[in-house]
C-alpha cells in the first residue's frame, strides 16, 4: 500500500456517511461502518479500510508520537529510550509538540485526549483534496475508532475498575 492510494470514489457511500466530530459519540461502530462499506467498495479497497491502522502514512505518525512519549518517559526516568523505540521514522514537528504538552499535563485522563487531538488533527490534514475517494473511507475508520474508544472510556464504570484493580 502506498502512502497516498489512488483509488476508485465512492460518492454515495461517503455523502451518505455522517461527519465526525472530535469528543462527539460516534454515529455507529466500526463494524456497521465496515457492513456498509461491503456492498458498495470492492474487496482490494475493503481490506484497505479494515486496515486503516496499518496505513503507512498513520502508521508513521502515530508510531513517531508514540516514540516522543518513550523518550520524554525514559528522560525523566534516566533511561536509554533506545531499546522502546519502535520503528525508524523520525516524529513529525506535529508529534513531538504534541507528546511534550501531553507529558506536561498532571491528568493522565487529559493527556490523553489531547494526543487524540494531535492524531486527529492529523488526519483532518492527511483529508485534504480526498473527499469522495479511499483514503477518505481509510481517514473516517481511523477516525471512528478515536471516538470508539473515547465512548468505551466516558462510558466505564470507574468504581467497578477501581475493583477491578484491588
Amino acid at each position: 500500500m502506498t502512502h497516498l492510494i489512488m483509488s476508485n470514489y465512492y460518492v454515495y457511500l461517503i455523502s451518505s456517511l455522517p461527519m465526525l466530530h472530535p469528543g462527539a459519540k460516534p454515529p455507529f461502530t466500526s463494524e456497521k461502518f465496515l457492513n456498509m462499506c461491503e456492498e458498495l467498495v470492492p474487496d482490494e479497497d475493503l481490506e484497505a479500510v479494515r486496515g486503516a491502522g496499518q496505513w503507512p502514512k498513520w502508521l508513521e505518525f502515530d508510531t513517531g508520537l508514540r516514540n516522543e512519549l518513550v523518550k520524554i518517559r525514559a528522560a525523566k526516568k534516566h533511561l536509554d529510550p533506545a531499546k522502546y523505540l519502535r520503528g525508524t521514522a523520525f516524529a513529525a514537528s506535529e508529534a513531538v509538540h504534541a507528546a511534550a504538552i501531553a507529558s506536561r499535563n498532571p491528568s493522565a485522563l487529559d493527556a490523553e485526549r489531547a494526543l487524540d487531538a494531535a492524531r486527529w488533527h492529523f488526519l483532518d490534514e492527511l483529508s485534504m483534496g480526498h473527499y469522495f475517494d479511499l483514503n477518505f473511507l481509510i481517514i473516517y475508520a481511523l477516525k471512528l475508532g478515536i471516538l470508539e474508544r473515547w465512548a468505551r472510556v466516558d462510558s466505564a464504570d470507574p468504581a467497578k475498575e477501581v475493583r477491578q484493580l484491588c
